[in-house]
């Protein structure tokens, strides 16, 4: 065989084979399927893959992360601002359990990965090996799809279905599990083929039109309708879809938290946020709707609060492109599986013109309530210290709603999710259903990567912060611009919100202190400021945003302000709380 034919095995085909080792079959299959980023951290049981990364650098770019969980998280933020699959390497044992935690959070939260693990060699499989885990097993419940490969000839078919698993229906994470001999082994490669159907798996149900017409019928006849909507939409691309079905219909709409930018927040018949910190209308008028539309979301508890009172005077209507999630929570009156991509535009040819006025009046009364309350004493206080709502609220003036925002998990989440402004899609990053602490600073570097061109602001406490700041380090390497905005209160605000509400006051290690942050990105060579002036903000926040590289901007706010409204645990979303 000649040399030239080593180089260039994308030009293998099954009358030309080529000899190459399974770590190269890895990458090709990667070039195959348009990857172009790779988050990972090198070891022993990886190490052959890696050595072939050395020499496609010029077609794959690598970011050495600090941390397998802020490999993984970086994953998701490149997948979820780019809508395309995250790919990350890990080794073996350790490097392979640090990613169950992402792993989980993709699942829960339907972001499509493909992570590559390293293993022992298939022969010491089962010895107790150094560094051997059995990572398929551990995987299992919160992977989409797993697959120990312990042969290289496997490799090409076996990625091919995991791309094809990990961005389908409903998308997930994938992981594949390459034993070390199996990267080193030469076999005769003859091209790559991507997957485009599995034998039992079928991404997308068939879409039932007797269904579609049921549930325009329902939508016509209504007074009262209501929709709500999910991150169903983002990931099915649907969003010009939604917004002309809503627009013909005259519906108001509510989204949840991962549905957060599918519509532009400051759209006519946007109503706000549901669930436990949601809007007030939203919340209470979920029990008053005579039909309510679900579009790609799938009645977390969160949203729903008493499932014994939830929307019982309704009509539900649920679209959506996993069966699984139909029936699951709520019973639906009319089941509508598919791809709202397609489901949709069908809905929206058969229901009539409508504009429902005085319905949708009737939330924007609640509006001006829930403001005269909650809103205007949040965003513009007359004293006292920061709230975190004025922060956002600046940033909103400041990015004109132009910017990603990534958010940790805790008050600050709530925070921004209910105050920052979006223009366009894919444009809020945040860990849902799992609610991972640490998420945010490397989910903040992936999404950069996925949209280098977008702003990318990460707003973090000062709790999440300290779990994953090792990040930092792949920020100074990777010299990708992120700003970093930490609105610190001096407590893992969300747990003493609650100890203050239904714990008597009885603050049980929730008093943290954090590092001179503003010292510490300096250390990895970075700027940052910090403001407890509120006559500062806008100034820190403007110089914060005009710098070319990654900032860091600590904003000291309230102590012990609090997050409101508020759904009590254990008590049905009409019963919550502005105060």
């Amino acid at each position: 065989m000649m040399q030239a034919e080593l180089t260039k095995p994308s030009l293998a085909s099954p009358e030309h084979p080529v000899e190459i080792s399974g770590s190269q079959a890895v990458l090709e299959a990667f070039i195959a399927e348009g990857v172009d980023t790779i988050f990972g951290y090198p070891g022993g049981a990886i190490m052959p893959i890696y050595d072939a990364l050395y020499d496609y650098h010029d077609r794959l770019k690598h970011i050495l992360v600090r941390h397998e969980q802020g490999g993984i998280h970086a994953g998701q933020g490149y997948a979820r601002s780019s809508g395309r699959t995250g790919v990350v390497f890990a080794t073996s044992g350790p490097g392979a359990t640090n990613l169950v935690t992402g792993l989980a959070d993709a699942l829960i939260d339907s972001t499509p990965l493909v992570c590559i693990t390293g293993q022992v060699f298939a022969h010491l499989l089962g010895t107790d090996a150094f560094q051997e885990t059995d990572i398929i097993n551990i995987t299992t419940p919160v992977t989409k799809w797993n697959y120990q490969v312990t042969d290289a000839t496997e490799i090409p078919q076996v990625l091919a279905k995991a791309f094809f698993i990990a961005s389908t229906g409903r998308p997930g994470p994938v992981l594949i599990d390459i034993a070390k001999n199996a990267q080193l082994q030469k076999f005769s490669y003859t091209g790559y083929t991507k997957c485009d159907h599995i034998r039992s798996y079928r991404p997308k149900p068939i879409v039932r039109k007797s269904y579609i017409e049921e549930a325009a019928a329902l939508i016509n006849e209504a007074k009262k309708p209501f929709v709500i909507f999910g991150q169903g939409v983002i990931l099915g691309r649907a969003e010009e879809e939604f917004k002309a079905f809503i627009e013909k219909a005259g519906l108001p709409a509510a989204w949840t938290i991962l549905g957060l930018s599918a519509l532009p927040t400051n759209h006519p018949q946007n109503v706000g946020m549901l669930g436990m910190h949601g809007n007030y209308g939203p919340n209470v008028l979920t029990n008053e709707c005579d039909v309510l539309i679900a579009v790609g979301m799938r009645f977390d508890d969160r949203v729903t609060g008493r499932l014994d009172k939830y929307a019982k005077q309704a009509k539900l209507i649920h679209l959506d492109i996993d069966p699984a999630e139909i029936d699951k929570n709520v019973k639906s009156t009319v089941p509508v599986w598919g791809d709202c991509k397609e489901t949709l535009p069908l809905l929206t040819a058969l229901v009539h013109e409508k504009k429902h006025t005085d319905w949708l009046n009737t939330f924007h009364n609640y509006a001006r309530e829930e403001h005269e309350i909650v809103i205007d004493q949040e965003l513009h206080p007359a004293s006292g210290e920061i709230t975190m709502g004025e922060v956002v609220e600046a940033l909103n003036e400041l990015t004109n709603g132009d910017a990603i925002i990534v958010t940790d998990v805790g008050q600050h989440q709530m925070v921004a999710c209910r105050y920052a402004k979006f223009n366009e899609s894919k444009s809020n990053i945040t860990s849902g259903g799992l609610g991972t602490m640490g998420f945010a600073l490397p989910a903040a570097i992936g999404a950069k990567f996925g949209a280098p061109h977008r702003e990318v602001v990460a707003i973090i406490g000062d709790g999440g912060f300290q779990m994953t700041l090792q990040e930092l380090g792949t920020i100074m390497q990777a010299q990708v611009s992120v700003k970093m905005l930490i609105l610190n209160n001096r407590f893992l605000g969300m747990v003493r919100q609650w100890q203050q509400l239904f714990h008597d006051k009885r603050y049980s290690f929730v008093d943290i202190q954090s590092p001179d942050y503003v010292q510490l990105v300096k250390a990895y060579g970075l700027e940052g400021n910090s403001v407890d002036d509120r006559k500062n903000l806008k100034e820190a926040l403007q110089k914060m945003l005009d710098s070319k590289d990654s900032y860091l901007l600590e904003v000291m706010v309230g102590k012990e302000d609090n997050v409101f409204p508020m759904v009590p645990q254990g008590c049905s979303v009409s019963e919550i709380r502005l105060k």
